[in-house]
């Protein structure tokens, strides 16, 4: 087996491996031999089948098999030899592939970008701010005052007055399509919202104005993309007889409301919004401080860049802006779409800060555990109701998604690791202040 470099430019690596014709018949036999114990064909005894036989029975399944071995063997030992780390999966190539012969020489062609070495650096000359927000009580009583909204009662309007946007209304209903009704289209004191947006698409407008003992025919269109295949599309009629009409309500702040939402009391209550705020207080000053630590480790150092990966980034950065600049363009129908030159700086700033953090990582041995995992996983599951059980099975048959899930945890570790080795200062600040800091973030 031989291994010749053909390419050293940079990070960009080349090299051809060729596998003689001898070596990889070794290697069928060696597999032959191995298999031959085991084998049992019609008219030989289990394990007497002969080598000849074998293999022009299994011989090319066996050499395709002993190839792909051999050419696995060859890179491993040429990465072992070397030290270089490739970037993303090498290119390997074989040469006359569509042409190659039993008795010949295997000649594979594999082109790489290596990792770069990444400069090491010295975490304790990184200066932070940790931002620290109380939850003092104007926070707490806008909490309150929110739940109190959330938890509004209805009470009955004035005689004859008309329904408003907000207000409840207590119907009867019955919806009929092509003058037939149709099953679930039928509820009796059924209380609705009007603006809630829980009703089909311009049903609860309609009854804006309303009052009690009002017949309305409310006439709607179901949804294309609506679930019940046979009303998709089609148009259809209610008619709703009006039995009452409440306006909202904000509940009282008292130790009812705290009940409703399972605190034992009003203090109580007030005590789990103010955990509940500074958690959140204290997430929102995380995500500040990780910025700031990214920054500083981003002008610290600078090494040359894959450029695989930096086209790979950018090309990922500029398909998510398009589709976050058009949220209406679900498929992938909008041929190619070119990164900037901004798209390609984020890119290189990402690419080198996720090398950098990668290799801190590596060396200050950062491990993320199958409970985190497990725990990610979970996570995810959640937005997939009803499905929980074919998307554990998705990620573990797939490695690119169990590496999506992982990668956020291990730098979040990275970055606390050098977080604990840099000097860190506890600042407390405004609610205000935090907000615009956090803002800010998205500005730059």
């Amino acid at each position: 087996m031989q291994v010749t470099e053909t390419l050293n430019e940079g990070l960009k690596r080349g090299y051809t491996i060729t596998v003689s014709a001898a070596e990889l018949d070794a290697k069928v036999q060696e597999k032959l031999l191995e298999a031959q114990p085991e084998v049992e064909i019609k008219g030989f005894r289990k394990g007497k089948v002969p080598l000849a036989i074998l293999k022009k029975q299994f011989g090319t399944r066996i050499l395709g098999d002993a190839m792909q071995e051999a050419i696995d063997t060859a890179m491993k030992d040429h990465f072992d030899t070397t030290g270089d780390r490739p970037a993303l999966q090498p290119d390997v190539k074989m040469q006359g592939g569509e042409t190659w012969k039993e008795g010949q020489d295997v000649v594979v062609e594999m082109t790489y970008d290596a990792l770069p070495p990444i400069p090491e650096i010295d975490a304790g000359k990184i200066k932070l701010d940790r931002l620290i927000v109380k939850a003092d009580d104007k926070a707490i009583d806008e909490a309150l005052e929110n739940l109190a909204g959330s938890a509004k009662d209805f009470d009955d309007r004035k005689k004859g007055s008309k329904a408003k946007d907000g207000d409840q209304v207590v119907i009867d209903f019955k919806g009929s399509v092509d003058g037939e009704l149709f099953e679930g289209g039928s509820g009796d004191d059924y209380p609705l919202v009007l603006g809630s947006n829980s009703f089909i698409p311009g049903f609860e407008a309609q009854l804006v104005g309303a009052k009690v003992g009002d017949e309305v025919s409310v006439n709607v269109t179901f949804p294309e993309a609506y679930g019940a295949k046979h009303l998709a599309g089609k148009a259809a009629v209610f008619a709703c007889t009006v039995k009452a009409v409440k306006e909202p309500k904000p509940a009282d702040i008292n130790d009812d409301l705290a009940k409703k939402f399972g605190a034992e009391d009003l203090a109580a209550l007030k005590s789990q919004i103010a955990e509940r705020l500074e958690a959140e207080y204290k997430g929102a000053a995380r995500a500040v401080l990780k910025r700031s630590l990214l920054d500083q480790l981003d002008g610290m150092v600078k090494f040359d860049l894959p450029a695989n990966l930096v086209e790979a980034e950018a090309g990922q950065i500029a398909h998510q802006l398009y589709h976050e600049e058009h949220p209406d363009d679900h498929g992938h129908s909008h041929g190619n779409i070119e990164p900037t030159d901004e798209h390609k700086m984020l890119a290189e700033r990402r690419v080198r800060l996720g090398l950098l953090l990668a290799e801190i990582g590596r060396k200050a041995e950062v491990t993320v555990s199958d409970a985190e995992m497990t725990q990610a996983v979970l996570a995810a599951a959640r937005q997939y109701p009803g499905q929980e059980r074919q998307f554990f099975e998705f990620v573990q048959k797939n490695q690119q998604m169990q590496q999506q899930l992982r990668a956020p945890i291990f730098e979040d570790k990275v970055v606390d690791h050098i977080v604990a080795l840099a000097k860190v200062s506890d600042k407390e600040v405004s609610k205000d202040k935090l907000q615009k800091a956090v803002e800010a973030l998205d500005e730059m």
